[in-house]
Formats: structure tokens, C-alpha cells, sequence
């Protein structure tokens, strides 16, 4: 799968087409699926252009790209930075009148697992986000189902950054790392001990490798390689792969398209 991520935490003042309001998220939604991209993150704004998790906020973001292109896979950050208290992010999902398709949890973020739970609840898929090998232990520990493992490399060196890659993906449950076992006739997979575990040893989420800035196209390549699951987009970068300005998100999918990403 290849993900556009379309803003972040992103203005103007750093690239003139990074969309902001609802309305240009939406363009940039569907201009990025019309060229074959399985789902969208955004980082949805208020009238200040301030990142938000206001059930009005969220809302009004998932509408409008749901309107430009319906069936489009939308998903949100719920990073600590846009509401450092955990329990105002988990009021803050229980708020949400419209709800994405799935969302990210940084694992390494006070309240996560909370934040995580109070997504589960709502039927949202929880994606972790996994930063480092600390991140990986304490998702080890959780408690509620996810949906897909973000490997995100934030180191700005690229071999720092490929190595981080690989460190991190050997570190992962052994579930994550194997294709899935078929089930048996009870639903549990064959020669899976039927004793209660963590849902991390007892699911194979798929993984989403990527990392952001100077490393992001030589991570690309890493997944492309290894066969993950991806992202690209104006979030985690403002160059082509030849260091050139992206014009926008549309010109950066094309570029990764072109480099294997599915």
C-alpha cells in the first residue's frame, strides 16, 4: 500500500501547496488516489491553521475528502503535540462526531495505549507509530488490538536512518515478521497455543515503513525492497529524488510510484 501523508505539521511558510483547509485537502486527496494511492493522512487544522482534534475540526477534514473522493481510506494523527494532556486526546476521541478510517498512536507518547483503546472503542483502526527500539518494548505491552505498525525513521542521516529501519523491524513482535499462520477449524491459527497473549503476539499487523526529511527516499527504497507498505507526501518531505522541489503531493506519489511503491 502506498499512503499519502499530505500535510502534517506543515504550513505555508514551508511549502507554498501544502493544503491546509479542508477544501484543499480534499483536491489533494483525491488528485493523490486518481494516481493509484490507497489511503490519505492528514493533520486536519482549525480556522487558524493551528492542528486540532476538535470533533468539529476532524469532521469537517473527513467530509470534505470524503465528498472529492468517496471510499478513500482517511486516517489522523493523534500526536501528543497537537494535545499534550493523554487524557484530553482520549476525551478527544470519545468527542469525534465523524470518525476516520484509522489513526496513528505514537507509542512512545505518555497515555498512548489509552489513546489507542479509546480509538479501538470507536471502531477506528489504530495504526502505532514506533520511533525507536524503547517504542517497540512498550507496544509489546499493549492491550488493544492494532491495525498496522508505522515504522517511522526520524533520523535526518540516511545511513542512520536505514540502519534505524532495520534495527526497529527486527525488534517486532515475531508475528509481524512472518506471514500469518492459517487459521484451523476454530478460528485459531494452526500451531498457535490456544493460552490468552498480547495481541501483538497473537495478529501479524502489516507494516508501513518510512522515514522523514533528508531520508525519506532511501527508506522508501528500503520498503519498496522489502516489500512493505509505505508512505510519501509533503509531510515528510519537500524534494524529488534527485533534490529537487516537489511542485506538491501529487508530484511527489508520482515519484514514488515510480520507485516500486504499491
Amino acid at each position: 500500500m502506498l499512503k499519502a501523508c499530505l500535510n502534517g505539521g506543515r504550513g505555508r511558510d514551508a511549502h507554498p501547496a501544502v493544503p491546509v483547509s479542508p477544501a484543499e485537502l480534499a483536491v489533494d486527496a483525491a488528485r493523490c488516489a486518481a494516481l493509484g494511492v490507497a489511503a490519505v493522512h492528514v493533520h486536519p487544522r482549525d480556522a487558524s491553521g493551528v492542528e486540532s482534534l476538535r470533533p468539529e475540526v476532524i469532521a469537517d477534514a473527513l467530509t470534505a475528502i470524503r465528498a472529492a473522493r468517496p471510499g478513500l481510506p482517511v486516517g489522523v494523527s493523534t500526536g501528543a503535540w497537537i494535545e499534550p494532556a493523554p487524557a484530553a486526546r482520549v476525551a478527544a476521541v470519545r468527542s469525534w462526531s465523524v470518525l476516520p478510517d484509522f489513526a496513528s498512536v505514537n507509542a512512545h507518547e505518555a497515555g498512548a495505549e489509552a489513546v489507542a483503546v479509546a480509538l479501538h472503542e470507536r471502531g477506528v483502526l489504530v495504526e502505532v507509530g514506533l520511533w525507536t527500539l524503547d517504542a517497540v518494548e512498550a507496544y509489546r505491552s499493549w492491550r488493544v488490538p492494532v491495525g498496522r505498525i508505522l515504522v517511522e525513521c526520524m533520523a535526518q542521516e540516511v545511513p542512520v536512518a536505514v540502519a534505524d529501519a532495520g534495527r526497529i523491524l527486527a525488534a517486532l513482535p515475531a508475528s509481524t515478521r512472518m506471514p500469518a499462520a492459517p487459521p484451523s477449524s476454530t478460528g485459531v491459527p494452526a500451531g498457535s497455543p490456544s493460552a490468552a497473549r498480547s495481541p501483538q503476539d497473537a495478529v501479524a499487523p502489516p507494516v508501513l515503513l518510512h522515514a522523514e526529511g533528508p531520508a525519506t527516499w532511501a527508506v522508501l527504497a528500503e520498503a519498496v525492497s522489502r516489500g512493505l507498505h509505505t508512505r510519501i507526501g509533503l509531510e515528510d518531505t519537500l524534494l524529488l529524488p534527485d533534490g529537487r522541489p516537489a511542485p506538491g503531493n501529487a508530484a511527489l506519489v508520482t515519484a514514488a510510484l515510480a520507485a516500486g511503491a504499491r
